[in-house]
Order: structure tokens, then sequence, then C-alpha cells
């Protein structure tokens, strides 16, 4: 042991930071799609339908939960140095393809599913690499720190996708053949590989950059630290023996982790892939659409802006009641708990919507940080109960199952969307405002179309009301299943697991 006068370094924040990284890239490919649904879905781009786009967002959902079960027990296995570098090579060939799918919705969903099995590595493989550099008492810190990397990619995209559709629109193609789509895809895919250069320089086992001497024996000792957890050799718990996931399953601290993942992921992804349309049904109906992109790029920055916080400030309130004395999981779970009544602020977002934009997007920002908060501390729930040579299977299986919650979500939103689209075009029908054409059926009838099926300029206004007001019922309902996700999570959590009980038998 160093002398406790020896100055403890930084190094693992330099980790944490290459994990950052990673998770940008990860959400900046990721996120591209949700941004160019209102493209996808317009008459201008490919006619889908939000039911359409909402099976290919599943489909990326499913492969991406069915893998993270695979690459959790293979980063388990074969390192987290090598398993995360060929996760991001996988996912970013895979991004690249997409924009060679044309408007087909089949072979958009084969390249998603490629792309969900390859980002299906990324989180097993950091929060094992958290788990590796990092003490009890700052990983979920360090996990928020690197998650905060969902929020900043989802804050390019904001601003990129938009732009790539504005720069290189019809008639202004890159070298007279790539649209603004699909350029979004191509320069996001292409980015992941600089990650892999530092990547590969700067990434080892905290033993290997002991043994290089990048890493002081003072920070060494201070990562294994933790008196209550079992001492494991960083080489041995980076290329372990096979944990089997029937062996995992068998655990209650397993459920909680997975239930807790089941309940709340599909949150986050209904805000990374419904936000801007939701900005544009709700707060741009009668705008140019030079407006309407502008404030969906601004309402979507600002919304993935203010999570990074959340991320970065949840992940230390836990370290704020360890430094007093509590116990980890206490500090965890009470931390969980505070952070869960946030999200219910979204019973009130339509109403606050009446009163602006900047009302309505307020309170979405309180939910997204607050699920950014809980997400870096329900990750950490892994090592603070798992050994360092099991968190990627069982985050794998968490991943998994929040994976499966996110298709729900997802499904549940393109319907209710649809269903209440409908209804609002039935409505403006009835009413004579709109008379459905042989191009253009009552269920292909959207607000971007609508000039073309208005009986008279002076029905437009009344029938984009009509279709918007009803649209904004779907996000109502959407906003109210997420208010209650959280404090539910936790309940069930609490169930499964009372009191703290590490496993210590594998």
């Amino acid at each position: 042991m160093t002398s406790v006068t020896e100055k403890v370094g930084k190094y693992r924040w330099t980790i944490a930071a290459l994990l950052l990284f990673a998770t940008t890239v990860n959400y900046m490919d990721r996120n591209v799609i949700g941004f160019l649904k209102d493209y996808f879905c317009s008459p201008e781009g490919f006619g889908w339908s939000s039911t359409e786009f909402s099976t290919l967002t599943s489909v990326f959902t499913a492969f991406y939960a069915g893998f993270t079960l695979v690459a959790g027990w293979i980063i388990d296995k074969i390192g987290t140095k090598v398993g995360l570098a060929i996760s991001l090579v996988v996912w970013s060939v895979a991004g690249i393809a997409s924009s060679l799918m044309g408007k087909s919705l089949i072979a958009h969903s084969i390249a998603r599913s490629i792309f969900g099995a390859g980002e299906a590595g990324n989180f097993p493989a950091s929060i094992k690499t958290v788990a590796e550099w990092f003490p009890k008492k700052e990983r979920a810190l360090a996990t928020g720190v690197f998650n905060s990397g969902s929020n900043i990619g989802a804050m390019i995209c904001a601003i990129f996708v938009p732009w790539c559709l504005l720069t290189w629109a019809s008639g202004s193609e890159f070298l007279g053949s790539l649209h603004g789509w699909q350029m979004a895809f191509i320069i996001t895919g292409v980015i992941g590989f600089l990650w892999l250069i530092f990547w590969s320089i700067f990434y080892s086992t905290p033993k290997k950059m002991l043994e290089k001497g990048k890493l002081g024996q003072a920070e060494y000792d201070y990562i294994h630290s933790d008196k209550d957890e079992p001492k494991e050799d960083d080489d041995a718990a980076n290329h372990g023996q096979k944990i089997s996931w029937g062996k995992m399953l068998g655990y209650r601290q397993t459920w909680s982790f997975v239930v807790g993942k089941f309940l709340t992921d599909g949150i986050w992804w209904f805000l990374l892939f419904w936000l801007p349309t939701y900005v544009k049904q709700q707060f741009c109906v009668g705008l140019s659409p030079a407006e309407t992109a502008q404030r969906v790029m601004i309402s979507n920055f600002v919304v993935f802006g203010i999570a990074i916080i959340g991320s970065v400030y949840g992940g230390s309130i836990p370290m704020s009641f360890m430094n007093k004395g509590w116990a980890a999981y206490k500090a965890r779970m009470t931390s969980m708990l505070l952070i869960a009544v946030a999200p219910l602020s979204l019973l009130l977002t339509q109403t606050m919507a009446g009163f602006g934009i900047v009302y309505g997007i307020a309170i979405i920002c309180i939910a997204g940080a607050a699920h950014q908060a809980w997400s870096a501390n329900l990750f950490t729930t892994v090592s603070d109960m798992f050994p360092k040579k099991a968190v990627g299977t069982v985050t794998g299986i968490g991943a998994a199952f929040g994976g499966l919650g996110g298709v729900a979500v997802q499904q549940i939103a393109g319907r209710l969307e649809d269903h209440y689209r409908a209804i609002g075009v039935g409505l403006a029908k009835a009413q004579g405002l709109i008379q459905e054409t042989a191009q253009i059926p009552l269920d292909k009838i959207k607000i971007d179309n609508l000039k073309e099926v208005v009986v008279s300029p002076q029905a437009l206004d009344h029938a984009k009301e009509l279709i918007s007001s009803n649209v904004s019922t779907a996000y109502g309902i959407m906003f109210g299943v997420c208010a209650f996700a959280y404090l539910l999570a936790f309940l069930c959590m609490k169930l499964l697991v009372p009191k703290h009980k590490p496993i210590t038998d594998l």
C-alpha cells in the first residue's frame, strides 16, 4: 500500500472521458432516425405512417435488446477493450449502410437491425469499465459522466440533422446524388472511427496501465479501496469464467435491475424518437418550414442539454450521502426515490404547453434530467451487488429487457398518434373541411399535405387545429404513462431487494 500522503491521480477520469466520447457517438448514430421521422413520414420524403416508423424503431430496439444478452456475455469473456471496439465498428458500418436503403421499410429495418446488434455492446462494456476503474462511491458519478454522452449526441443531432436536410435538399444533393438524410447517416457513422484511435492508445485494465507506468500506485489502490467488495484480479475480471444466464436469472438482484430497466428505458426511447414530432405537432402548426425546423432544433437542444445536468448531478447525489457515512446501497436507493418523484411533473405537460412552448418544454426538461439521473444510479446498482466479472452479463440482461420495454412504448406511441390523427381527420371530414382524393386517401392525410385536400383555403387553419389537437391527446396519454413509470420501478425494485445483499457465490 502507498503512503496516505501520496496524491491520488486522475487517470480514471481519462477512461470516463473515453466512455463519454463513445456514448456520444453511440447516441449521435442512434438519434439520427428520430430527427428524420418527419421527413420519412412526409409526402415529400418516404410517405410512411407513424406506425410504419414505429415499426422501424421497434426493429432496431428489439435487435438491440436481444443482442445485449450476447454482448454482455461476450464482453465478460473477451474484455472491454476489444468488445467495445468491435461493437462500435459494427454499428458505425451499419449506420453508414442505412444511407443506401432508399425508401424501403424492409431494407431500412435490415440495416437498423444490424445497427442495433452493434450498439448493444456499448452500455455493458461501459458499465463494466466503470466497475473496473472506479470505487463504489464514484461509480454513479462516473456513470453519469459517460451517460451524459447520450444527451450530447442527441443535442448534436438536434442541430446537425436538420442542417443536413436543408443543405442537401432536393436539387442540392451532395455530389449530385446524396440527399440530406443520407449524409446525416454517413457523417455520423464515420465519426465513430476517430474514437477507435484514442481507445486503442489510452485504454487498458488498471493493472496493465500500472505496469506501463501510466497509472500511479496511489490511484490503483484507491480504485481497489472498497472493503466490502471481493478482491478480483483485473485481467480475471476482464476474461473471467463463463457465467450462465440461467444462474444470473436466479438472483432477485438481477430481477431488481431488470424490472428497473424494463419499466423506465422506454421513456428515454420515447423522448429520443418522438420528441421532435411532438414539438412540431404541438407548437409549430401554421409556421413555415424554416420556423418549424428552428423550433424543433432549439427545443430538442435545450431538453437534452438540461438532461446532462441530471446525468452528472444525479450521479453525485449518492456520493454526498456516502460521504456522510451512509452505506452504498442505502445512499443509492434513497437517491433513486428522490429522483423518481420528479417525472410526475409530466402530468402537467399538456396543461403547461397551453401557455406556450417555453412552459411545455420546461416540464419535459425536468423529466429528461430526472431520467438521466435515475439511469446513472440504476446502472450502478449492478456493480453494487455483483462481482466485476459478472457486471457485463447482468447489464446485458437488464439492457435486453429495457429494450423490450422500449419496443412496447414505441409501438404504443406510434399507434396512439395514428389513431388520434385519424379521429381528427374524421372530424375535419365530417365538418366538410376536407375531401379525400384518389392520390391522398383518408389514412394518408396529415398536416403536411392538408393544403391538397381542404375544400377551400379558409378551411385550412380549422382543419389543422382539429388534427393537431387530437394528436396532442395521444401525447398527453404517453406523458401520463411516463410520469408514473419511475415510482413503479422503484417500488418493484425494493420489493425484490429490500436490503443490500451482494452476490458472493459466483
